[in-house]
């Protein structure tokens, strides 16, 4: 049998400008929209060390690094060693270059990992220049994992500092995001003759124009959606509201459903329709269909009025309003709750309220993605120490809030290989507007937290984890999440980065009740908005999490399915929700107020905020 031999590389583009006058007319106009653009983004909080700032980051990054190379210093041949290893991978690359220059075809001293996507460009492998500086790149970053991983002294938490800052500038150092270096913004320059550039800075001017504390960088087409338009399309109406939330039921598309209402409680760090996209994505129209009496929370985008609303504001006067709402227009003492992320770290708390009350409760609860137990709470902790904690609760406390660009920098942050450094360079290098993408829009329609309530989250979960230690208090009363004994559904996202795994299946041995432990394939967003009608990923069933028991130990005993969990999940609610009954029409009991999405999903900015006159309390 004769070997394949795999094609020569293309030769590669020859670079030449087609118009040297325009050329230095843009290069001079690049220089002087630069110039301006520079010294805007110096006036700017982006430039200035504050919480979550990028100038901010960068120094703490340099302080972790630096403190990492004290025990290398410490140890001369160990530190001489790695050095050699590392100009011996810089001499494979300089050599192998040097034979790929001579016309010589030779394998690559390292390779991109599977799902980069920074070098896909074809001249990053057929043009032995950029090839050079994709080769040094990896080469650099690949030894600087090692130098980590081998690294003595450091304990868990440090080892996740030093990682993620690692990851940091690593993914900023990338020869992707240099123009000079980028085979597809050096051919764009040449063949625009620098028009791109230019066309990328004034992108630039409308990105800080448009932001809030934080550059939010396009990384969609805003003008492409609207709100009520073309997302969050699910017919329904606003049957109850008051200063943090208005409550949306939905209108029954089957003739009959189950007599068990369910409430789903989204985050309030973001908007619900991430749950109703659009109706091939929408996880509320979903389960209108299979019959089911769906509520959803939409809570308010605050401004410095609601400043002093606390953690328990939202719990009583949110999610338990919200709750006697849904009791009063169906008549059903005990609905089912759903709690999204934060949302369900809320209704978790509630549980454990009502719990201790020894009250009224829900009939079951499914949590998406939830933490409860924040000991693995993953990079966010990098993020949450007492200095960053100090500093963030000045700005609140002279605000009122938090501005929702300094989280959705943080989340942006946590993964900027995908979300910061892509649209870096087709906005502002290659000069082109981000296509319309539905999630990512979502994504950039951030919400402002209130001072009280998100100081206390932040320290009381992340920082103190109090509500796994049995510590916090709400209500005069002492809550313990181990007295909650419901039927829970716990749903973890395998890749998730905001709220890990592991963490999950951690809190989930919380509960005293029976619990539907469910991993779902892929992340945070896309491993729960998971339509039946596209196999994308997968899930995994098993046994309720117990003892010393963890994720990886409970991963080859759990049984894998191809799809979607929602099937699965929709067989177990229906078994928690009763038998059926005609269906309900929204505000058979509560005066409907408005159509679903609501107004309070629509506002963005500040001076956008109007709070309902005359907030009408459940038990109207």
């Amino acid at each position: 049998m004769t070997k394949s031999v795999p094609p020569p590389p293309k030769t590669p583009a020859t670079y030449t400008i087609d118009n040297p006058e325009e050329f230095a007319r843009n290069m001079l106009r690049l220089v002087e929209q630069g110039t301006r653009a520079m010294n805007d983004m110096l006036d700017r909080n982006d430039a200035k060390p504050s919480p979550f700032s990028p100038a901010s980051e960068l120094a703490t990054a340099t302080e972790t690094l630096s403190a990492l190379a004290k025990p290398w210093m410490s140890d001369p041949v160990k530190l001489a060693e790695a050095q050699t290893r590392l100009y011996s991978r810089y001499a494979e690359v300089w050599n192998n270059t040097l034979k790929r220059a001579l016309g010589e075809t030779v394998p690559p001293v390292v390779a991109p990992g599977p799902g980069d996507n920074r070098f896909k460009d074809p001249e990053w492998t057929s043009n032995p220049y950029f090839d050079f500086w994709k080769q040094a790149y990896l080469v650099t970053t690949n030894w600087a994992e090692e130098v980590l991983a081998d690294t003595p002294g450091l304990d868990e938490r440090a080892q996740q500092k030093a990682q993620f800052y690692m990851r940091l500038i690593a993914s900023a150092a990338s020869p992707s995001n240099i123009p000079v270096m980028n085979p597809e913004v050096v051919r764009e320059t040449l063949k625009t003759n620098a028009a791109n550039l230019v066309k990328g800075m004034s992108l630039l001017a409308e990105d800080m124009e448009k932001s809030g504390d934080m550059l939010q960088i396009s990384q969609t087409d805003t003008e492409a959606f609207k709100v009520g338009e073309n997302l969050a399309l699910t017919p329904g109406k606003v049957v109850f509201q008051n200063e943090l939330l208005q409550l949306i039921q939905y209108t029954p598309t089957t003739e009959e459903v189950h007599e068990r209402p369910i409430m789903m409680v989204p985050p309030w760090i973001n908007k619900f329709y991430i749950m109703d996209l659009t109706p091939a994505k929408s996880l509320i129209k979903y389960v209108v269909d299979q019959g089911f009496t769906v509520f959803v929370v939409s809570w308010v985008n605050p401004d410095e009025r609601l400043a002093n609303k606390t953690f328990e504001d939202y719990m009583m006067e949110g999610v338990l309003e919200a709750a006697k709402a849904v009791c009063k227009e169906t008549g059903t003492k005990a609905p089912n709750v759903l709690g999204y992320c934060v949302g369900g770290t809320m209704v978790a708390t509630t549980l454990s309220y009502l719990a201790a009350k020894g009250g009224p409760t829900f009939n079951s609860v499914t949590f998406l993605t939830t933490q409860v137990d924040f000991e693995k709470a993953g990079d966010l902790l990098v993020f949450i120490d007492d200095k960053q904690l100090g500093e963030i609760e000045n700005i609140m406390a002279d605000k009122g809030y938090l501005d929702g660009s300094r989280m959705a920098n943080v989340f942006n942050m946590m993964r900027p290989r995908d979300l910061i450094w892509p649209y870096i360079v087709n906005n502002y290098m290659l000069g082109k507007k981000p296509f319309p993408f539905d999630l990512l829009y979502w994504n950039q329609d951030s919400t402002r937290m209130t001072a009280a309530n998100h100081k206390f989250y932040l320290r009381q979960f992340y920082h103190e984890n109090d509500l796994a230690m049995g510590r916090m208090t709400m209500g005069g009363l002492k809550l313990d999440p181990r007295k909650v004994d419901i039927p829970v559904f716990e749903l973890a996202a395998r890749d998730d980065h905001i709220a890990p795994a592991v963490s999950v299946f951690k809190g989930a041995k919380l509960f005293s009740g029976p619990v539907e432990f469910v991993l779902a394939g892929s992340g945070h967003i896309a491993g729960v908005i998971n339509p039946p009608d596209k196999v994308k990923y997968q899930y995994w069933t098993g046994a309720k999490p117990a003892g010393d028991e963890q994720l990886e130990d409970w991963i080859p005993k759990a049984q894998e399915h191809p799809g979607s969990w929602w099937p699965h999940w929709i067989e177990w609610l229906a078994g928690h929700s009763g038998d059926v009954i005609p269906a309900r029409q929204p505000g058979k009991r509560l005066k409907p107020i408005e159509d679903a999405p609501g107004s309070y999903v629509r506002m963005r900015h500040a001076k956008q905020a109007v709070l309902p006159p005359a907030p009408r309390k459940a038990a109207e």
